[in-house]
């Protein structure tokens, strides 16, 4: 080991001090959308240099709208973690000119600033006009050298600027590698990049539920990793009502809220525990937005009534198939006012939430929740069973809406979609539509497992393709050129892009959970001290990958050094 390696912090190390500095507190690339990129012409000896500085300094107009936005301003804190965990001081100014000599000038500006302006044109560069554009660019300020990082938007800067701190946490020389000598311009391939985590065992996931440092280290995890949005699950645990053990969450609105006009409660949970869970989904959401991610909320059961069930750990009391969708819409509505942050909803539709497909009473009734919140927040559903009638419901709130259909089945298959339907998914002529799974065992059989019909060119919802768990070839998912491939397939006809479950998303799932979990490290050494960082190769390659197919090798190889 070098002496230069000898000052590397370890990842978990550089996370946790990123997180309490900040929250507590394809380099040269030029890609098109979905299009292959280029790289970077060679360094340009007679471009300006920033050699010899010991310090940083970041310039942010407060002016600027972008640069002084929360997402921006937590992403300044996280570069400056980045440099002090490595040994290098930075400050922030206002102005290049308070930059002292020998300092590596960063400024820090949206795209339609001045600064970035003055820098762009000199250095004739432009950066993509799409949202979450980003761009690296060195050139001259009030005449002297700076590096310009910048975006067409909040999320492009706060992606220019944790770049840089990726880069500085991962160097031999910190310094070093933020002397960019081209200018770096990338723009998304996908304009939704998402993950999912799941709450399925009251056991195993309480834990890292109430862990407000674990929310502040994953959730800067996600957005470092240019994933955009994150979906919280709850009630997906189970498939079907019946043989059910742990439902803690399963139906979520009484382990959250209390509506008035309605005494809804989960039996045996206190008041103090139900506020407490509020409290931590409204800093959960609150976390995710300041980071500049999109907040989604999972509610994927609305059955109150379990079959079968003799040790199930939670019963539903006072409520009734009369009262059933009106508390549902009352406490959604309840539940978005008193976490502000929730940007959208996603609901599973079709049979297994529990409620008879074609239920679209019930359906508007809850929708109409979403409607009274007093904002825009998304409706988000998933495909199967799915016809014309939920989509219209959903379209009349005025909300935007998307459908979500499995990518490959419950697989992980090769990275393009399915060009056919399989005979077992095909509709019947015989099969009417009747029983409580009429559309999806009926005439919309052929959406249980992809896309059907829902590519129409016309369309006035979005598709979001979402990647289930089922049989990943974990080994795969640390392939580059698996990643990028995805990343390129993901967009599919106009598509908004994928949603992947996170790995090892079903561990505690109907029931499994255990109170010390799985441990399958027999060398206690190896063991990681959050259950996501044996997989932090992989969010690197998938959202650096799904945000640009075309990345420079070392995007990901920096990580490996």
């Amino acid at each position: 080991m070098n002496s230069a390696d000898q000052h590397q912090p370890t990842r978990r190390e550089f996370l946790r001090q990123a997180a309490l500095a900040a929250g507590c507190t394809a380099a040269g690339t030029i890609a098109g959308c979905g299009q292959a990129g280029r790289k970077a012409a060679p360094d340009d000896p007679a471009a300006p240099a920033t050699s010899g500085a010991s310090s940083v300094f970041i310039v942010c107009d407060p002016a600027d709208v972008v640069a002084a936005s929360a997402p921006v301003q937590w992403s300044i804190k996280q570069l400056q973690a980045s440099l002090s965990a490595r040994g290098v001081a930075s400050g922030v100014g206002q102005r290049v000119g308070q930059a002292l000599a020998g300092t590596l000038c960063i400024v820090a500006a949206g795209t339609a600033s001045p600064l970035a302006r003055e820098v762009l044109s000199g250095a004739s560069a432009t950066v993509p006009n799409s949202p979450e554009a980003l761009g690296l660019v060195p050139g001259l300020l009030a005449g002297r050298p700076v590096l310009l990082a910048c975006g067409r938007d909040i999320r492009g800067l706060v992606y220019a600027l944790l770049e840089l701190a990726d880069r500085a946490g991962h160097a031999a020389q910190p310094l070093a590698a933020l002397e960019i000598r081209q200018p770096v311009l990338e723009q998304p391939a996908n304009r939704v990049r998402s993950i999912m985590r799941l709450f399925a065992s009251e056991v195993q996931d309480k834990s890292w539920y109430y862990d407000k440092l674990f929310w502040q280290e994953y959730l800067s995890l996600l957005v470092a990793q240019r994933f955009n949005r994150f979906s919280l699950a709850l009630g997906i645990g189970y498939d079907f009502n019946a043989r059910l053990r742990d439902t803690y969450f399963h139906f979520a609105y009484p382990f959250l809220v209390s509506v008035p006009g309605y005494e809804v409660r989960a039996s045996g949970l206190s008041e103090a525990e139900r506020n407490t869970n509020l409290e931590m989904l409204r800093f959960i959401s609150e976390e995710a937005t300041r980071r500049g991610l999109h907040f989604q909320l999972g509610l994927w059961t609305h059955a109150y009534q379990w079959t079968d069930s003799p040790n199930v750990n939670y019963t539903i009391e006072g409520l009734s198939p009369e009262t059933h969708a009106a508390y549902c819409g009352a406490a959604l509505e309840t539940l978005l006012k008193a976490c502000p942050a929730i940007g959208g909803v996603t609901f599973r539709i079709h049979g297994e939430s529990g409620v008879a497909e074609g239920s679209y009473e019930f359906w508007k009734t809850v929708f109409d929740g979403v409607g009274r919140c007093g904002r825009r927040v998304e409706i988000d559903m998933h495909a199967k069973g799915m016809d014309q009638g939920m989509i219209d419901l959903a379209l009349d709130t005025g909300m935007p809406v998307s459908i979500s259909p499995k990518y490959w089945a419950e697989h992980m298959g090769l990275p393009y979609h399915q060009a056919a339907i399989r005979p077992t998914e095909l509709p019947r002529p015989d099969r009417q539509d009747q029983g409580f799974f009429s559309r999806s065992s009926g005439s919309r059989s052929f959406l249980r497992y992809g896309y059907g019909d829902l590519l129409a060119e016309d369309r006035r919802y979005n598709i979001l393709h979402r990647m289930w768990p089922g049989t990943q070839r974990l080994l795969l998912w640390g392939d580059p050129v698996m990643a990028a491939a995805y990343g390129r397939a993901s967009s599919f006809c106009g598509s908004n892009g994928v949603e992947l479950f996170e790995p090892l998303s079903f561990k505690g799932r109907k029931g499994s959970g255990l109170p010390e979990g799985r441990d399958a490290y027999a060398d206690a050494a190896l063991r990681p001290a959050r259950d996501y960082e044996k997989y932090l190769y992989e969010y690197r390659l998938w959202g650096r990958l799904l945000y640009n197919p075309d990345a420079e090798p070392d995007t990901w190889r920096r990580f490996l050094r």
